[in-house]
């Protein structure tokens, strides 16, 4: 490894270290606008400029090679001269209204410009006007205090596989702009928000509704997903402002899907805020006691064989503790947290879990994916395979839908399970692949196991994984791809339909006279008896609560703590951000309470307390940001069941709506109809 000499001080670095890295590694901050170290080098913003030993000027730090014998210098005069001068051409035409730009207080300009640049400028000449671009309902621009960096071309073609931004012109004259003036179409584009180190790129529907001093941070977990990416949520008094992500370099690094950071909105609109009970055929407002008496009065009158549990896709591990405890109280069996209809949850855990974890994507050296469109599923672990797949030549093959654009190139395979099979038997090409990768992995999505022959397609996912060499003593390649934040949890906890129980299928075709649902959103409740009643607990009127006899108003995700547990079997835990609007309260809590005036009391009476209880129902959850790998065990066998000829289809069929807050969104819904625009487009006989 090449030892350097940085400012007197001998460092060792790894072969293929630029001289920047050599320079942080021996404590010296060095600064830079177009360097970031999950892009590749420009180098031309010169900002990183240093003193090298034998060269006739400073060099650029983040493009220079480490080599042995090196010796820098970070703070001479020479170094800090040059600096002013880069900063001093730099405000040439950079419009300094920093007062109004939303990037103040978090400007990377301001923050470089105070410690090393000039206090006032030469220039008196007439600054250079840039036209705004328009990208979209995400993104603003105010391309005027464009530094040029090109840290948002970068990310669209290197991270997220988009390439729909570019520099036009050169020199004074150079922009950056789109090809043509079109919404960007990738699910990761308000990365380039944060990546933009001046005010150019900013969040459109922020955008001048508060200053970064102005508000509080709450660090959080996203749910929009099963990948539990770590967010930050921002807010001022009541409300949450902004989404932005935060550092977990096993899960999502520091990106963000554009759902999980600009669903926020959603959180104030739609909402249900007070207890409501039907009287008269009208649902009608009431206090806490009437709508828990009447829930009561539900439950209480109906025989426990007879009352179905659905637990929703954004409900946290606490609250289905509480229902887990109130269902066995009650006796009844019938209890899912599939909404989906899925068949996961009866055998080995490790038949449900993403087993080589999000970080494990980068040891993969071939993949296949199964009924799985990743890109709309879990923006940012597409984002992981993309990167891997520009990391090695790494083979992907695909059975399921096919002509979607992961943004990696990927061999389509076939439909269905027959090509699976055919797989097995050595019929596809792309066995060849797979037998000869040192670390193959498989995805199933829950477009193959939410089918009447789920089971039996994840017990052949799983010989394919065993028979491929997806399993050995330090690598386990079977991995299964949630989209619910609360599917995890809820298979840990044992939450699916016990002896004789009924699933969400059976509870909705007639096979309960009480059905209670907590957060269940994404259900078809159009042909469910109007003899049924129907309890809802949720934070949103959606789908589910225009059909409810009694509502019990819940809290959001933002609105208290809770833990999720993502894909890969890790639990996190998400904090109470803002308070519940009106009257709505935790979700724990309401169960708790109602389980009081049923008679058969829970006493878990704390949060501490619930989490204890958690904590011996799934061990595995008991400590956060920490994944237990399961024990590799094959799936029982399909039995009878046999397959369906059908294809997988995707369970995701509009990326933005994919559950009620972002339902409720607005900025979701202009997303929704721009993307349906886009794919309503006739092609004209210039298509080719």
């Amino acid at each position: 490894m090449p030892k350097l000499t940085v400012d007197g001080i001998e460092v060792e670095v790894p072969v293929g270290s630029t001289v920047l890295q050599a320079c942080e590694a021996a404590g010296r901050e060095i600064p830079v606008f177009c360097f970031h170290p999950r892009l590749n080098i420009a180098g031309s913003c010169r900002m990183c400029l240093v003193e090298m030993e034998k060269s006739p000027k400073p060099v650029a730090s983040c493009a220079m090679p480490a080599a042995d014998g090196m010796v820098i210098k970070t703070d001479t005069p020479l170094v800090h001269k040059a600096r002013r001068g880069v900063l001093e051409f730099l405000l040439i035409n950079h419009p300094l209204d920093c007062p109004i730009c939303d990037q103040g207080g978090e400007c990377d300009l301001q923050d470089i410009t105070l410690f090393y640049g000039p206090d006032q400028s030469r220039y008196t000449e007439n600054k250079r006007p840039v036209v705004d671009k328009y990208l979209g309902p995400l993104v603003s621009t105010h391309m005027t205090r464009c530094i040029h960096c090109t840290r948002c071309i970068r990310f669209l073609d290197e991270v997220a596989g988009v390439e729909e931004l570019g520099a036009v012109q050169r020199g004074e004259h150079m922009e950056i702009t789109n090809w043509i003036e079109a919404s960007l179409t990738s699910e990761l584009q308000g990365n380039i928000i944060d990546l933009c180190p001046v005010g150019a790129l900013n969040s459109k529907p922020y955008e001048y509704k508060a200053r970064t001093w102005e508000l509080r941070k709450t660090e959080s977990i996203d749910v929009s997903d099963a990948v539990g990416s770590n967010i930050r949520v921002d807010a001022r008094g009541n409300e949450v402002m902004r989404i932005v992500p935060r550092l977990h370099e096993g899960i999502n690094e520091e990106w963000l899907s554009d759902k999980g950071r600009f669903l926020y909105d959603g959180l104030k609109k739609r909402r249900l805020d007070r207890p409501m009970v039907r009287r008269d055929g009208q649902l009608q407002p009431a206090d806490w006691r009437a709508a828990l008496d009447a829930a009561a009065a539900r439950l209480k009158g109906t025989a426990p064989e007879r009352i179905g549990f659905v637990i929703g896709d954004l409900v946290d591990a606490e609250t289905m503790v509480l229902v887990k405890e109130l269902a066995a109280r009650i006796g009844t069996p019938n209890v899912d947290c599939r909404q989906d209809g899925s068949k996961l949850g009866y055998g080995p855990r490790a038949s449900w879990l993403f087993n080589s974890t999000i970080e494990g994507i980068e040891r993969a050296d071939a993949l296949l994916l199964v009924g799985t469109n990743p890109r709309h599923e879990a923006a940012v672990l597409n984002a992981r395979i993309r990167k891997r797949t520009r990391q090695i030549p790494m083979p992907v093959g695909r059975i399921g839908a096919a002509g979607i654009d992961l943004t990696y190139e990927v061999q389509d395979l076939g439909a269905g399970v027959q090509t699976l099979s055919d797989l097995l038997a050595g019929g596809v090409r792309f066995a060849e692949q797979l037998r000869a990768a040192q670390n193959p992995m498989v995805i199933l999505g829950s477009g193959a196991t939410a089918r009447a022959d789920g089971l039996a397609v994840l017990e052949l996912a799983m010989r394919v994984a065993d028979e491929f060499g997806a399993i050995t003593g330090d690598w386990n390649g079977f991995n299964v791809l949630h989209h619910a934040a609360s599917r995890v949890a809820g298979l840990d906890l044992g939450l699916v339909p016990g002896q004789g129980g009924l699933d969400v299928a059976g509870m909705l075709a007639g096979g309960v006279d009480v059905l209670f649902l907590i957060g269940a959103d994404e259900l078809d409740l159009s042909g469910l008896s109007p003899d049924v009643q129907v309890i809802y607990q949720g934070h949103h009127g959606d789908r589910s609560a225009p059909r409810a006899d009694v509502i019990l108003p819940g809290a959001a995700w933002t609105e208290k703590h809770g833990t999720y547990v993502n894909t890969e079997g890790r639990p996190q835990r998400a904090k109470l951000a803002v308070m519940p609007p009106g009257e709505a309260r935790e979700d724990w809590k309401i169960l708790r309470a109602l389980s009081d005036v049923l008679g058969v009391t829970v006493p878990l009476d704390t949060l501490g307390a619930v989490r204890a209880r958690l904590a011996e129902l799934a061990p595995v959850l008991a400590t956060p940001d920490v994944i237990v790998p399961a024990a590799w065990e094959r799936a029982a066998g399909p039995g009878e069941l046999g397959f369906d000829r059908a294809p997988f289809v995707s369970p995701i069929t509009g990326y933005y709506q994919t559950n009620a807050i972002a339902r409720a969104s607005a900025v979701m819904a202009e997303c929704t109809k721009l993307r349906l625009a886009e794919h309503s487009i006739k092609a004209t006989g210039t298509h080719g």
